[in-house]
């Protein structure tokens, strides 16, 4: 680990931190992860996960290590954009860039550590009070998420593999906020390269679907 060299300024400085939003869904529905702060300020209140940036580190780094300290998650992150009202934080002067994950939310395994007394999913349209400028954050995330889905199959990182096409359409629906045509959808995507036949089925109640998985060419390109 490198030492961090000291500086001494003649003005303040404000402190840098991250809060990171992350996307799930249960049952076509839009989720987001909270944490319930275990200390002050807003002790016993409802968060985004994130924290501190530490000398040696990236800003982007440290998203991904307060993610998994406070919810035990390990997910990509997307940056969002800064936050930096000067009293969004009642300790400090405190700069936080936000960064917004899209999981699998059955698959995701959470728990809370830290300085997290809890950790849980929540539907974005039922969403508790919120400690600091959280709620402007997660309003952002919900921008920003939908303008990736526009452009890229980040709807497959919500769902497991191999997925069927209703699977998928669910999930970018919940992301887009709004219900797209079957058949306009399918096209698209097949256009797009954004799925691909897994050679396989999957029994429903009534009849068997095929499943796709995620095209490796397009896996990153969100």
């Amino acid at each position: 680990m490198l030492t961090p060299i000291q500086y001494v300024y003649a003005y303040p400085h404000p402190a840098i931190a991250t809060d990171i939003v992350v996307f799930g869904i249960d049952e076509g529905k839009l989720g987001v992860l909270l944490i319930k702060r275990g200390e002050e300020p807003f002790k016993g209140a409802w968060a985004l996960p994130g924290g501190f940036l530490q000398p040696d580190e990236t800003i982007e780094a440290c998203a991904r290590r307060e993610l998994l300290e406070e919810t035990g998650l390990s997910a990509e992150v997307r940056l969002v954009g800064l936050f930096s009202e000067p009293m969004r934080d009642p300790r400090e002067r405190v700069v936080s860039a936000a960064y917004l994950a899209c999981v699998d939310y059955r698959a995701a395994r959470i728990r809370a550590g830290s300085d997290a007394a809890h950790a849980g999913w929540h539907l974005v349209a039922e969403l508790p009070e919120l400690a600091f400028d959280h709620a402007a954050i997660i309003a952002a995330s919900r921008n920003r998420v939908r303008e990736l889905a526009e452009a890229a199959p980040i709807a497959t990182r919500l769902i497991p593999q191999p997925f069927t096409l209703a699977e998928l359409q669910a999930a970018q629906e919940a992301l887009l906020g709004r219900p797209l045509d079957k058949r306009n959808f399918r096209r698209d995507i097949t256009a797009r390269q954004w799925a691909i036949p897994a050679n396989a089925q999957r029994r429903g109640k009534t009849r068997s679907a095929g499943v796709f998985a995620t095209c490796s060419t397009n896996e990153n390109d969100d």
